[in-house]
């Protein structure tokens, strides 16, 4: 058995990032959908993809957002207890300096 508590403080802080580049990346993409579109243009004259491609992202924006808000309050709860871990850790190094 070994002793002590060992809590990933550097794997939390990674995560707490990687959850904001996503969280980040989410908000970006609903700007995209203009360019999609366009980028789609209508080939052979025909722009049934446009408007699918433009339905899709309009059903998506909604997904996206209740998606994004999981996703930040992840993020929230992550830096919470990587932070109280890491006050913790602290507290209990500065008894044990005074002993």
């Amino acid at each position: 058995m070994a002793d002590g508590v060992r809590i990933p403080l550097s794997s939390m802080e990674r995560l707490d990032k990687a959850l904001r580049d996503i969280v980040v990346e989410f908000e970006d993409a609903g700007g995209r959908t203009d360019d999609l579109v366009e980028a789609i243009g209508r080939p052979m004259g025909r722009s049934k993809l446009r408007e699918q491609a433009h339905a899709f992202e309009s059903r998506w924006d909604d997904k996206r957002e209740t998606l994004k808000g999981h996703l930040v309050e992840l993020q929230k709860q992550v830096e919470g207890v990587r932070d109280a871990w890491a006050a913790l850790d602290g507290d209990l190094a500065a008894q044990l300096e005074t002993k």
